[in-house]
């Protein structure tokens, strides 16, 4: 039985093109048009998770001339590094289409609008297969973030902490232009130009240039994550983000640079990944130290799960860098940015909960006693706060286990002390649990259950977690043979 035809273009722009009938419509119909233009993506990802076929390489391909003097391609497609975060884009998408849905915000055609846009930058990032074509997609990333958080933003800090995103974030990505830029022009050596990846896989660079544009690449998707000590930007900006957009930001923008290491930086330029290896392993290592640390000591349960997700982010990156001749840590890497986004989103959205519930406030120290009249949102809070941890049966244990089994075959200093981020991650998450949940109560808390609407948003993605947890082989079946390839470009 052959494969179902798929055009990745209409995943890609559907969720624009209904925003863009939701902009010029009625106000009230929008964000119903919105929740509609994430839906239908949702059911493609399903889709594509039950036809995609591990094993036959790069699927349901879109491969037409774009612009063609200066070797750009518009090439989409998928396999196993992409296919299980384009589902979780998705997912997570039309998650916070209908929170909106169920809770109006102001001026709702604009902010779906906004919403939309970055839901098809993200995809595009993901499914693109052309370097200029990812680098477009990525940088457009930015545009709508602008806009919900100077504009939908809480804190009198919101426009400061915009431009602070901004500023960090564009730097980076001047620099993966410049990179890519030369990549292809470099690649060619005096004849056609091409950005495909495919082609630009087969024509390496020598060592001493793939370094310096590694440095490029890599400064672009480290501080876009972020990671220490490029986090400068984090603290602010998490504060005043809109804690729905929060949820996609930290579920799946961080993933897409995460992701940008696997597809194009260890392919592209294998023998200044082995050079700059341990530099990076170690600012993994740091981030793991350093993040789960500030996670401990925080109060406000946004800045808890924002260092929480450096911690998280530095196991990826050691996943993906440990480069061991198997492919475990990558996989592993997939399967934690896939499980992480899945964990993070609702998480924030329960913050939005407990802060209704204990007078408008996010600090953990003046709640307590949440599950008093809540036993369902202690419930889901507790299923989804021991999701973050490395126990047996969730699928955190399996994706830190690869990347601790693929850096024992490396580097086995480094896993040791990645250890340590395993014990600091149940600490802090467990603390903040029980501060909200249990504890004496707060003096302006009011105890009561989630609301009907809000466990339309919030069950299913338990629900998936749960899934994930129970049956992660149908992620690392599809990854395996696309991992072993990006790893043989490493060690060839």
């Amino acid at each position: 039985m052959g494969q179902l035809t798929i055009h990745l273009s209409l995943l890609i722009f559907w969720p624009l093109a209904l925003a863009i009938l939701g902009a010029t419509g009625p106000r009230r119909a929008a964000p119903a048009i919105a929740l509609l233009g994430a839906l239908i993506p949702l059911g493609y990802a399903i889709v594509l998770l039950f036809d995609f076929e591990p094993g036959r390489g790069l699927q349901y391909v879109t491969n037409d001339a774009w612009i063609e003097a200066l070797g750009i391609r518009y090439k989409l497609g998928i396999d196993g590094l992409n296919l299980w975060l384009v589902a979780l884009t998705t997912l997570l998408f039309a998650a916070s289409a209908l929170w909106v849905f169920i809770r109006p915000v102001e001026r709702p055609r604009l902010f779906t609008f906004h919403l939309a846009l970055a839901e098809t930058a993200v995809l595009g990032a993901f499914l693109a297969q052309d370097l200029a074509l990812f680098v477009l997609f990525f940088d457009l990333m930015l545009v709508p973030f602008y806009f919900l958080v100077g504009q939908w933003g809480g804190g009198p800090d919101r426009i400061a902490a915009t431009y602070k995103m901004i500023i960090y974030t564009l730097v980076g990505s001047l620099l993966m232009l410049a990179g890519a830029v030369a990549t292809a022009v470099l690649s060619a050596d005096g004849g056609e130009v091409s950005f495909v990846l495919s082609d630009l896989v087969r024509l390496q660079l020598d060592e001493s240039t793939q370094r310096w544009i590694f440095i490029a690449f890599a400064l672009a998707f480290l501080i876009k994550m972020p990671l220490f000590p490029f986090h400068g930007w984090m603290p602010d900006a998490y504060r005043a983000m809109p804690l729905p957009v929060l949820a996609i930001f930290s579920g799946v923008l961080s993933k897409v640079a995460a992701y940008g290491f696997l597809r194009i930086v260890l392919p592209l330029f294998p023998d200044a990944a082995q050079d700059f290896q341990s530099l990076i392993l170690i600012l993994a290592l740091l981030s793991i130290i350093y993040g789960s640390a500030q996670a401990f000591t925080q109060t406000n349960a946004r800045l808890v799960l924002g260092y929480s997700s450096i911690a998280q982010l530095g196991f990826i990156v050691l996943g993906v860098f440990a480069m061991d001749p198997e492919g475990r840590g990558a996989q592993g890497a997939i399967l934690q940015m896939v499980n992480h986004g899945l964990v993070v989103a609702p998480l924030f959205l329960i913050i939005v909960l407990l802060s209704e519930r204990a007078g408008g406030t996010e600090d953990i120290t003046k709640m307590g006693g949440l599950a008093f009249r809540g036993p369902v949102l202690a419930s889901l809070f507790l299923i989804v706060a021991l999701a973050t941890l490395a126990m047996p049966g969730a699928a955190n244990f399996v994706g830190e286990f690869l990347i601790l089994l693929g850096l024992f075959e490396t580097k086995m200093w480094i896993a040791i002390i990645a250890f340590t981020g395993v014990a600091m991650a149940s600490v802090y998450m467990l603390r903040m649990f029980i501060r909200t949940m249990h504890n004496r109560t707060g003096a302006a808390v009011e105890s009561r259950e989630l609301r009907f609407g809000d466990a339309l948003v919030i069950v299913p993605l338990t629900l998936a977690i749960l899934a994930f947890a129970l049956y992660p082989q149908a992620a690392l079946t599809a990854s395996e043979p696309a991992v072993k390839a990006a790893n043989r470009q490493v060690a060839r």
